[in-house]
């Protein structure tokens, strides 16, 4: 008899009582804020959860039903469809967060209950006291950090994520540092979690940009346990899709590909929209390209592009909005030169330079890397010679990218046996002096 079953039985309900108790909760909690929108129940669907081999609920249902019989849904029988994730680790998601209870609790010297403000000084360099044991915390303090966190992954875009990493650490600190010690109901509980994994997965990301590619790991790492921890999928996708791209770069293709494929499944979960399954679809393609793997590379670049066209959703997360026509252009471009297919990815690439924005300078910076590789790789010194000229202005206009240095390097190699053409000599002196 399956864990549900027997609960169910135990309680002495029929189904039928089940699922009228499990859809009034559902509507109770989608009124307090607590779930998103109230999931359907029925008979049939509670038949499935208690067979053999139930199917894994979506985030909402698995919030109410853990809130009903009071425990975790993995120890209801539930087991997530990707439990072969990166080191095997099974976690359970917890059930409903509640208050906390009042405990001795820091809090900012001088700060009275004043809540955290954009004037206010960084918490985590102010002195703590520990003679406070009603330190809660508000829905604007909250609401904080998630703009913070908005900003920090706007900057990267813009600059690059080699000057964001230390202070996205601070802010992290001090969420957990909240979390531990705050009073708070589940709503803002439930917020506060997202909000680190949200710092999470952003500062694994800084560290990777950074070219801290251990610590970049553990923090994945860390961002993913969280998001099993809190059975949020759309940040299991996102963390994935980052880890994938980061597997890539370390020349683990596939790795990349198994990440990806992951990623896919959680977002199937949530019913992701078009920019997240193409974004998803890229990365594994991008996977196939470095093993020289074409014909899956291939179809995973046609289901990108097919993906894309499905347009724009009001529910597409602020992480794939940069996935815009010149991104995915030169994404794909990449894999057509790990491919060896160099004309071919210097005109994508050349594409993809002349779509590109001010507001995405490090993603330009990126492209116009790669575009140096592929034209030199395909002869074209000339237009190698001009897109590194221009990937320099960006990093002297304050791009910080260790990942857009080390392209320069690859540059620097392929420029070396032109080193006595127009210009090549002048321009392996600068990249030196920026790269060295």
């Amino acid at each position: 008899m399956s864990e549900l079953k027997r609960l169910r039985s135990q309680a002495n309900r029929t189904q039928q009582k089940v699922v009228e108790d499990l859809t009034g909760l559902a509507t109770r909690l989608h009124r307090e804020g607590r779930i998103a929108k109230p999931p359907t129940f029925s008979v049939r669907q509670l038949s499935k959860w208690e067979g053999s081999d139930p199917p894994w609920p979506y985030p909402e249902a698995r919030e109410v039903l853990a809130t009903y019989w009071g425990r975790s849904v993995e120890e209801l029988g539930f087991r997530p469809p990707s439990v072969d994730e990166p080191d095997g680790l099974l976690v359970l998601t917890p059930v409903s967060l509640i208050s906390q209870s009042p405990i001795p609790t820091p809090r900012l010297a001088g700060a009275g209950s004043s809540p955290l403000t954009d004037h206010a000084p960084p918490p985590w360099l102010a002195e703590t006291v520990t003679d406070s044991d009603d330190w809660r915390i508000g829905a604007n303090e909250v609401e904080l950090l998630r703009e913070a966190a908005d900003d920090m992954d706007a900057i990267d875009q813009q600059f690059g994520g080699n000057r964001l990493w230390r202070p996205t650490r601070a802010h992290l600190y001090w969420v957990h540092h909240m979390i531990d010690r705050g009073i708070y109901d589940d709503v803002l509980g439930k917020q506060l979690h997202a909000v680190a994994g949200k710092f999470t997965t952003s500062l694994g990301w800084f560290c990777y940009d950074a070219g801290l590619q251990p610590q970049a790991r553990q923090y994945f790492a860390e961002a993913l346990n969280s998001a099993h921890f809190t059975g949020d999928d759309v940040l299991a996708s996102r963390t994935l899709s980052n880890m994938a791209r980061q597997a890539v770069d370390l020349n683990k293709g596939r790795e990349a590909v198994r990440f990806a494929r992951l990623a896919q499944t959680h977002a199937e979960l949530w019913q992701a929209p078009y920019r997240v399954t193409a974004l998803l679809a890229i990365r594994e393609a991008q996977g196939h390209a470095r093993v020289g793997d074409a014909f899956n590379c291939e179809s995973a670049i046609r289901r990108a592009w097919m993906e894309w066209e499905g347009g724009v959703d009001e529910r597409d997360p602020d992480w794939t909005t940069f996935l815009n026509l010149a991104e995915l252009t030169c994404l794909e471009g990449m894999c057509r030169l790990d491919l060896g297919q160099t004309s071919r990815a210097q005109k994508l690439l050349a594409e993809s330079e002349a779509l590109q924005d001010v507001a995405h300078s490090r993603n330009r910076g990126m492209c116009l890397g790669r575009l140096s590789v592929a034209a030199i790789q395909n002869g074209d010194v000339d237009h190698g010679v001009a897109a590194t000229a221009e990937a320099l202005r960006l990093i002297e206009g304050g791009m910080s990218s260790t990942r857009a240095a080390h392209q320069l390097k690859t540059v620097h190699d392929g420029l070396i046996p032109h080193q006595r053409a127009s210009g090549v000599s002048d321009l392996l002196e600068q990249i030196r002096a920026h790269v060295a």
